[in-house]
């Protein structure tokens, strides 16, 4: 009898009870996902898979979980796992034990810094995990031309790696506007993953050119900002991704939509949520008791955490507790309240010992931050005469605004205007490829003195600096160089804080725990320069991202995104 002949006698010998479990969830009740119903019944579960509901079973190990109701795992159907901070391993040892059994992630931050090495970092770690931590193929390495990345991924860089286990299909395709041109390669990367899932990103997109996009094969999108907007992609064919994320918090506008009706057609992802944030408030049981409380039906939301989630990536071994699905199980001490006491992910408790179990692997991509050092003089930007573009930040989103403003002069350039909390940004290349710099104004940190700045800046990852200070900016910006990347807070020209990433200054070497301190620290000191926004690192990150409305900045310039074309 060969093993998996085996294994299934075993199912079917544990599961029909004629032998003890392997392992037995003893006097809970389970919240069943297709009638509703909170049903008390035994949990049985052989190896990975569970076997037995609805009766009595005896286990070679049984668990004591009277008083809780158990769940299916949660799935994070979207995410960039280098922005929690830290690496796989840790972010698996941080989320895991909240219910987040499978993520489903696009390495495209460290792609974009190590090209087709940081994506083969990531499938080696999702063997090592107690998570199962799937990989969508990174489709926009870079996101679009009007940017320097470290890398440029094509089609035929990653068709090789399509058929991994681990591997579902193709990211976000967050080129839109490529792809609605026909540009030669978003279509080579669309054609060849056909017949394959393909992440959508299609922030505002509506109408006719929606359905151009939804065209190329795109299922899924997690850019919905509105009920309107998200009911539109719904009626369309497109699942839509309810995200909740560090800047990106939709799920207030979207929990109207979260019924039991659209429930099927729903998942929840974060996207880029920090360790700070994961610690203050949590990560999917975050969203889900939020959702609750915000008067969605607890049913349609534990079918969009989990079993709705396994049907859109097409994950159809899991996200229900019956006998032959994968046992990914959370047992909760109540449904509205989503906190977990128990995680068990393929039929293994999430545990201290689980985590010290595994094989881990070495770090990649240290040393990538390669810019040029930097001056004062550096930051200097002409005066236009008249007006100029200035990007205006909206708190919670990552779409910003299209202003315009006449800023003060002084020797011939433009300055801050401090009143008006107008402040410099700049992106500085660090790939060591060009050098480029660009520097432009923008509306709404609250910046009183001072600079921050971070390699955290999608997708390219250059420096990007904010500052009223020349002195300061340039200050933080080498510090950067000197710590291999990562988050500075200066001025009167000292350092007050700094977070280190030295894995493609996008990732901590240390414990989540210990980034959750530093964070406290760069946010407090964030805060001492009068900076008012939440999460302002991951807010500067995405405002050198070129395709989300309406403005933002890249190391070759201001980019007018409705436009998609640089405006200096």
């Amino acid at each position: 009898m060969d093993r998996l002949a085996a294994d299934l006698a075993a199912a079917i010998e544990q599961g029909s009870g004629a032998a003890p479990a392997d392992l037995v969830l003893k006097g809970g009740r389970v919240f069943d996902l297709v009638t509703g119903a909170l049903v008390e019944t035994d949990v049985a579960i052989c190896a990975d898979r569970i076997v037995g509901t609805h009766g009595t079973y005896r286990g070679r190990r049984e668990i004591d979980v009277g008083g809780l109701v158990l769940v299916p795992g949660f799935i994070d159907t979207h995410l960039h796992i280098e922005s929690s901070l830290v690496t796989p391993f840790e972010f698996d040892r941080c989320v895991t034990p909240r219910g987040v059994t499978t993520a489903i992630c696009d390495p495209h931050e460290i792609a974009n810094v190590a090209g087709i090495a940081g994506i083969r970092y990531f499938l080696d770690a999702a063997g090592c995990m107690v998570m199962d931590l799937r990989v969508q193929l990174s489709s926009c390495v870079p996101a679009t031309a009007m940017e320097t990345s470290g890398a440029r991924l094509e089609a035929a860089d990653l068709l090789p790696l399509a058929g991994h286990p681990k591997v579902i299909g193709l990211a976000e395709f967050m080129n839109y506007p490529g792809v609605l041109a026909r540009d030669a390669g978003c279509l080579a990367k669309l054609r060849a993953f056909q017949g394959r899932h393909i992440d959508g990103h299609a922030p505002l997109l509506r109408g006719m050119e929606l359905n151009g996009y939804l065209a190329a094969g795109i299922r899924t999108d997690h850019e919905a900002t509105s009920a309107a907007e998200a009911l539109e992609k719904l009626s369309k064919g497109m699942a839509v991704l309810v995200r909740e994320g560090s800047v990106s918090r939709d799920l207030h506008a979207l929990a109207p939509i979260i019924t039991e009706r659209h429930s099927p057609f729903l998942a929840f992802c974060t996207d880029d949520r920090n360790p700070l944030d994961i610690a203050e408030h949590g990560h999917l049981d975050h969203m889900i008791r939020t959702a609750i409380a915000l008067g969605a039906e607890p049913l349609a939301v534990y079918r969009a955490a989990s079993h709705s989630a396994a049907r859109i990536f097409g994950l159809t071994d899991r996200g229900l507790i019956a006998p032959g699905w994968r046992a990914d199980i959370v047992a909760l001490d109540a449904l509205e309240t989503c906190r977990a006491r128990l995680v068990i992910c393929g039929g293994v408790v999430a545990d201290d010992e689980a985590f010290a179990r595994r094989r881990t692997i070495p770090p990649i991509a240290r040393g990538s931050v390669r810019a040029p050092r930097v001056a004062a003089a550096d930051f200097r930007r002409d005066a236009p005469g008249g007006p100029s573009p200035v990007i205006g930040i909206i708190p919670g989103r990552i779409i910003t605004q299209k202003l315009s403003a006449t800023l003060p002069a002084r020797d011939g350039a433009s300055v801050p205007d401090l009143d008006a909390d107008l402040v410099k940004i700049a992106v500085v290349e660090r790939h060591g490829v060009n050098g480029n710099r660009a520097v432009g104004f923008v509306k709404g940190f609250g910046l009183r003195r001072g600079a921050i700045a971070s390699t955290v800046c999608h997708d390219h990852h250059n420096i990007a600096v904010v500052g009223t200070d020349d002195v300061d900016m340039a200050l933080a910006c080498n510090r950067l160089g000197e710590i291999e990347g990562g988050f500075v807070v200066a001025a009167d020209g000292k350092v007050l804080a700094e977070v280190a990433l030295p894995i493609a200054g996008l990732m901590s070497l240390q414990g989540f725990e210990a980034v959750q301190v530093e964070l406290a620290g760069l946010r407090a000191a964030a805060r001492s320069l009068g900076v008012t926004l939440d999460e302002p690192f991951l807010q500067l990150a995405f405002l050198a991202l070129p395709v989300i409305p309406h403005l933002k900045i890249t190391d070759r310039g201001m980019v007018d995104v409705d436009r998609f074309e640089l405006i200096g």
